[in-house]
């Protein structure tokens, strides 16, 4: 059971939206074997939810087929915007690959390809293509079941430069993606209905997905709006407090820093902070750390490591920490590549770990080769150096001026807010909606937030996705969007001019 600490009055809302109710089990019912129904399957499952590929990307991809038909669609619009994901590579988005790691990707794919095109490859990305290969042979074979011991040892480089502190290559886990990591880490760790991981609202809808597709318990903190989105340490104090008069049993502390959805970076005070308190409730920590190289202010707001924060303080916390070639400027989502750290886990439970990892064989080579490539980019002297240089400031400074430029208008919309958001991929700006527009949307059985962004994607194309399926306040309304989308001009300039009209036509001006 979830519990709200912002008090009881949400608790019904936040159930509903984020469909954390645990299954009912009916042992005595009969069920229809004759073909596969849903009755015949785990109940868990019905409860999982996914907005960022729920009923509006759904709807998106509907209008994207009625495009690519022709004719004479009966469309307002002549394409689809998907600002519902952060998939830099996806058509329409087209952040471009970084191209030292496609010619290492393409050269482990194809080793002769370096003879057949002798100048089409820099010396060093032939030189450490070479190195794979002889570490991993062909990727098409299975590898390590826990990842290319010479990678994870290149993951372990990477931490201890970033970090200051040791890594241990037998600590690291390579996964297709973080989520696999994540789905790993909360299988293991919901024992029973009443087992509960604290999770901040709003949140990554992986989260709630995965704990109701294991049966456990949600336990959401509200993060501050007010305050940049910020993380309190009393605030989940309060929401242990609240879990455990309810029978539920904090195991866990997710902290997404930066955070999706709302780019919040976490400083070093509250992280101590929030390190001490995982101290007094013996809560594994579990800090997704996949866009800690999106920072769109790093003067400002920097990004802090958890693992540097807890050997820093020397304590004994037992955390997780997850990153992933999918974000960032690698943007390599289809590749599924990514890891995680163990700190302070003891070796029974890391076997354990590495038992289950070994059922599903190995991650995918093609993602470990590409996390290769983030731990180890050209070093400044190389001859590839130049090249990732000028390509990777030219992505940060395009998500930056685009983060920079939609926060701006939105601000300046009647009827809307948005906090800045100094790292990660997205905005997620508040909206206030009139009473006309909420009755409408509870008549045609949706989320008021749900009903605006579906109402903007059947009028502009542009795919975004509502609040409700992150988490949010009784009665307050917001929808995340990505600051991927090139074309920023045209982009914002269809979403204000929805916006007018939604009010206009619901009584809000």
């Amino acid at each position: 059971m979830l519990r709200s600490s912002s008090g009881p009055a949400s608790l019904p809302r936040v159930l509903s939206r984020l469909s954390l109710r645990r299954p009912s089990f009916h042992p005595t019912r009969r069920v229809n074997m004759s073909g596969l129904h849903v009755d015949a399957l785990n109940p868990a499952i019905l409860n999982v939810q996914y907005a960022v590929r729920g009923e509006l990307a759904i709807k998106a991809e509907e209008h994207r087929e009625t495009l690519k038909a022709g004719g004479d669609h009966g469309l307002p619009f002549d394409k689809i915007i998907s600002s519902n994901i952060g998939n830099p590579q996806q058509a329409g988005l087209d952040q471009p690959p970084i191209t030292f790691n496609r010619q290492i990707a393409a050269l482990m794919e194809w080793p002769a390809l370096a003879e057949v095109a002798k100048d089409a490859f820099p010396a060093d990305v032939i030189a450490r293509a070479q190195e794979l290969q002889r570490e991993i042979g062909s990727i098409g074979a299975y590898s390590h079941s826990q990842g290319v011991p010479f990678i994870r040892r290149s993951v372990a480089k990477f931490i201890e430069e970033r970090d200051g502190y040791p890594a241990d290559p037998n600590h690291i886990f390579l996964t297709a993606g973080a989520s696999a990591g994540v789905s790993l880490l909360i299988s293991m760790l919901i024992s029973g209905p009443k087992s509960g991981v604290l999770i901040p609202i709003p949140q990554y809808p992986l989260y709630t997905a995965t704990l109701a597709a294991y049966s456990g318990a949600g336990i959401p903190y509200h993060l501050d709006e007010e305050a940049e989105w910020a993380t309190s340490a009393p605030d989940i104090e309060h929401a242990i407090q609240n879990a455990r008069k309810d029978g539920v049993v904090p195991k866990a502390l997710v902290i997404i820093n930066p955070g999706n959805p709302t780019g919040a970076l976490l400083d070093e005070t509250t992280m101590e902070h929030v390190v001490r308190l995982c101290e007094q409730h013996n809560l594994v920590l579990l800090a997704d750390e996949v866009y800690q190289s999106n920072l769109h202010s790093p003067g400002t707001h920097p990004f802090t490591s958890f693992k540097k924060v807890v050997r820093a303080l020397g304590s004994s916390i037992p955390l997780v920490s997850f990153h992933s070639i999918s974000k960032g400027v690698t943007g390599e989502c289809g590749r599924r590549g990514g890891y995680f750290e163990l700190a302070n886990v003891r070796d029974d439970v890391r076997a354990l770990m590495y038992k289950m990892v070994s059922v599903g064989l190995c991650p995918p080579l093609a993602g470990q080769i590409g996390v290769d490539c983030m731990v180890r980019p050209p070093r400044e002297g190389e001859p590839s150096y130049v090249l990732w240089k000028e390509e990777t400031d030219r992505t940060h400074a395009a998500l930056a001026q685009r983060t920079k430029t939609m926060a701006a208008r939105l601000n300046a919309l009647p009827g809307a807010s948005c906090v800045h958001s100094p790292g990660a991929l997205y905005l997620y700006p508040r909206i206030w909606l009139p009473d006309a527009a909420i009755e409408a949307a509870h008549k045609a059985g949706k989320e008021p937030d749900a009903f605006y962004a579906l109402e903007l994607l059947n009028e502009t194309g542009i795919c975004v996705v509502p609040g409700s399926g992150f988490g949010q306040k009784e009665g307050q309304y917001h929808y995340r969007l990505t600051c991927l989308c090139p074309g920023v001009e045209d982009y914002v300039g269809a979403l204000e001019r929805f916006h007018h009209g939604f009010l206009e036509r619901y009584g809000g001006l």
